[in-house]
């Protein structure tokens, strides 16, 4: 899909990508197919007081950033590759990662990559085996990781956050 928009008197164009091409990378290596990837998130921590004298304002101190853990899927193949990560994790072994989770579009082309930085196994698991089921097993691995970085390649970028003024408030709108 492509859309045009106006900001400014200048024209840009918006190029969106569906939610279905996107690859895992663990330490710079596409891993398996994954069906699904999700709980991708980062909030800023923060809390509100009121400075005396200024009843028209609140102010707003940050404090740390925190990530959600990350939830990945697939069909259990003969590759253990999850288990034997999440295994080094619980008897103590080498254990992050950095992980990328790259969007791309139907040309191929990365449009946005988020890297997991210091990535590490929380849990792995697979569903209830049932003797008269024919579905597919999911295996399952949880990643909380210590920081993000957002970009349009595989090695991800920075962003800039908005600024205040002199006086130290952001402008109204």
């Amino acid at each position: 899909m492509r859309e045009q928009s106006m900001k400014n008197g200048t024209d840009h164009a918006l190029k969106y990508v569906t939610n279905n091409h996107f690859y895992v990378e663990v330490d710079g290596t596409i891993a398996a197919s994954f069906s699904e990837c999700s709980g991708l998130s980062a909030q800023i921590k923060k809390e509100v007081y009121f400075e005396g004298g200024v009843n028209e304002q609140q102010r707003i101190r940050l404090g740390h950033a925190e990530f959600a853990d990350v939830t990945l899927k697939r069909g259990l193949t003969d590759d253990v590759g999850f288990w034997t990560w999440a295994s080094q994790v619980f008897t103590k072994g080498k254990s992050r990662q950095n992980v990328n989770l790259l969007v791309f579009n139907q040309a191929g082309e990365i449009m946005q990559s988020w890297t997991l930085i210091g990535a590490i196994p929380v849990a792995w698991k697979i569903p209830a085996l049932q003797a008269n089921g024919n579905a597919v097993v999911i295996e399952e691995l949880i990643l909380a990781y210590e920081g993000l970085r957002v970009g349009k390649d595989s090695g991800g970028g920075l962003s800039q956050g908005a600024s205040r003024d002199r006086k130290g408030y952001f402008a109204s709108s």
